[in-house]
């Protein structure tokens, strides 16, 4: 019982730091992803009221919530680090009102991961005016928050742009590739949402993932002086 209290407590400790950045990212990220696609001549998204910034119109209760609190929660109970994974409901796109599909789908896959690098960009901006101010009861979980921006928003970059359909690096690699491959890779999207449970469940994702994100954190710091 004293375990799973603490299990608790430590849920509730790490949802308050991250509630606000996972918000911004999963919202600025689909928003993005429809703004671009309305650029480009679908209006799909921004019909349905996806082109907004209000959260609610993007959180998925079981990918965005359910999901990472039980890997936090698993991780804290086996005593491991947890690797946060999860989804928001993803923004409609119909490909053939796109007035260049091939190329402009790129542009619209692209703009979500480039959304989050831009807040991840500003939340290290926030760390370092944080820095320099004088310490008190609002700077400590600011930088914490601040912190989580960065690590939230590069994680998601950089697992969005896996080539693996339907993640936006499977649609920019379909976009680059001659038609008939991609009309071939295409056939892999059903298996995708497998693929990611196994490479999740197996640990290979943090594996594959964990040099990029540690380099990508990395830069940012180097950038700031962090």
């Amino acid at each position: 019982m004293d375990h799973l209290v603490q299990v608790l407590e430590y849920l509730v400790k790490v949802a308050a730091v991250y509630a606000i950045p996972v918000i911004f990212a999963i919202t600025l990220h689909e928003a993005a992803h429809g703004y671009v696609a309305r650029h480009f001549g679908d209006l799909t998204a921004w019909r349905l009221g996806r082109v907004s910034l209000n959260p609610l119109r993007h959180i998925d209760p079981v990918g965005t919530i359910a999901v990472p609190l039980a890997l936090l929660a698993a991780a804290k109970l086996l005593g491991g680090g947890a690797l946060l994974f999860g989804w928001a409901k993803p923004v409609p796109v119909n490909y053939y009102a796109l007035r260049h599909p091939r190329r402009d789908m790129m542009w619209v896959a692209a703009a979500g991961p480039l959304a989050n690098l831009g807040m991840a960009l500003a939340w290290a901006l926030a760390m370092k005016l944080v820095s320099v101010l004088p310490q008190n009861y609002f700077t400590v979980p600011m930088t914490l928050i601040a912190e989580a921006g960065v690590s939230v928003n590069i994680v998601l970059m950089i697992l969005n742009l896996l080539p693996i359909l339907p993640l936006d690096g499977g649609r920019i690699a379909a976009s680059l590739m001659p038609e008939p491959m991609a009309r071939i890779y295409a056939r892999s999207e059903p298996l995708g949402l497998v693929i990611l449970l196994v490479l999740v469940s197996t640990d290979l994702l943090s594996v594959v993932l964990a040099p990029m994100v540690f380099a990508s954190i990395g830069w940012i710091d180097s950038l700031f002086a962090l």
